[in-house]
C-alpha cells in the first residue's frame, strides 16, 4: 500500500473502548497539508502526502542528510520530523524536534511541530503544554486550536475537544479540516450519524482535500453502507490509490467487532448525547 495512503489512515488510528480500530483526523494534529519549504532544504517534486513508499524513503534520506549537516536549522528539522512521522518513526521524529526546539525555543512553528511530534509519540499532556506555548492570545491560530482538540480527543476528553474545534471554527468558519476533526470526534464516542453530518459538510467545502473524503468514506463504511463508501473512496484518486484505499477500508471494516460495535454504541443514550468519555 502506498505510504501516503497508509498515512491517511494509520497516522490517525486510535485505541478506544468503542472498537478495536478508531480513526481520528490527527495527521499532524490537523488535516492541513505539510508541504516542504524551499531554501537550503532539498526540494521535492510533489507534496509528501502524494508520495509512494519509495519516494518517501528517498525524501527522508535526503532531509536526514541535510539535518545532520545543520541540526539547529528550524526549517530542516521540522520538515525532517514530518517525514519521519509519515514513515511511522515517531520516536525518532520526537528526538529530532526536541533538539530543534532546544535550539529555537521561541520559534512558534517549531513549538507547534514539537507538540505534533509529542502527540504522535503518545505524550499528550506534554503536547498540549507545548502547543499552548506556541499560541498567542492576541493572534490565535485556528490550526493550533484544532490540534489541541485532536489531542484532547485522544485523551478521552470528548467534550473539551469539541469545544476547541468550535473555537477554531469561530476563527475559520467552514474550514474542512476542523469539520473533519469534529466529525471524527463523534466516531470516537460511537455517534456515527452526527459524525457523518459533519464529515459531509467538510467534504462539501471547496477547499476539502481527499483525506477529508476518505474519512467520510470510513464513517459511511462503519455504518455498513460499503458500496457507497467505496464510491466515495475512489473519487479524485488514481486507480492504484483508489484500489489501495478500498482494500485498506475493507480490511478495517472486516476487523472483528469494528463497525458493529460502533453501531451498537451509537444506540446507547451516552453515545447519542456525545458525552465526555474521560
Amino acid at each position: 500500500m502506498p505510504a501516503s495512503l497508509t498515512t491517511t489512515f494509520t497516522n490517525r488510528i486510535l485505541q478506544g473502548a468503542a472498537a478495536s480500530l478508531l480513526v481520528l483526523a490527527l495527521a499532524g494534529c490537523s488535516t492541513t497539508k505539510d508541504r516542504m519549504t524551499t531554501g537550503s532544504v532539498p526540494k521535492l517534486t510533489k507534496p509528501v502526502e502524494e508520495m509512494d513508499a519509495t519516494e518517501l524513503r528517498s525524501a527522508t534520506d535526503r532531509l536526514g542528510q541535510a539535518y545532520e549537516k545543520n541540526p539547529r536549522d528550524p526549517v530542516t528539522g521540522v520538515n525532517y520530523a514530518n517525514l519521519l512521522r509519515m514513515n511511522g518513526r515517531d520516536t525518532q521524529a520526537l528526538a529530532v524536534m526536541q533538539q530543534v526546539a532546544i535550539a529555537n525555543p521561541g520559534d512558534r512553528n517549531v513549538l507547534a511541530a514539537y507538540g505534533k511530534a509529542q502527540a504522535a509519540a503518545g505524550q499528550f499532556q506534554q503536547a498540549l503544554d507545548t502547543i499552548g506555548r506556541a499560541q498567542t492570545p492576541d493572534r490565535p491560530d485556528w490550526k493550533l486550536i484544532s490540534a489541541q482538540g485532536a489531542i484532547l480527543d485522544q485523551m478521552g476528553r470528548a467534550s473539551d475537544a469539541r469545544q476547541r474545534y468550535r473555537d477554531a471554527l469561530d476563527i475559520q468558519p467552514n474550514e474542512p479540516s476542523i469539520l473533519s476533526n469534529l466529525g471524527m470526534s463523534y466516531v470516537l464516542t460511537g455517534d456515527l450519524r452526527t459524525a457523518e453530518t459533519y464529515l459531509r459538510s467538510a467534504a462539501s467545502q471547496p477547499t476539502a482535500d481527499s483525506r477529508v473524503r476518505q474519512n467520510l468514506a470510513l464513517v459511511v463504511g462503519l455504518q455498513g453502507r460499503f458500496p457507497e463508501a467505496e464510491q466515495i473512496a475512489r473519487r479524485e484518486l488514481s486507480p492504484q490509490q483508489a484500489d489501495a484505499n478500498v482494500a485498506y477500508l475493507r480490511g478495517m471494516l472486516s476487523q472483528p467487532n469494528s463497525w458493529q460495535k460502533l453501531a451498537a454504541k451509537e444506540k446507547t443514550p451516552q453515545a447519542a448525547g456525545g458525552s465526555n468519555t474521560n
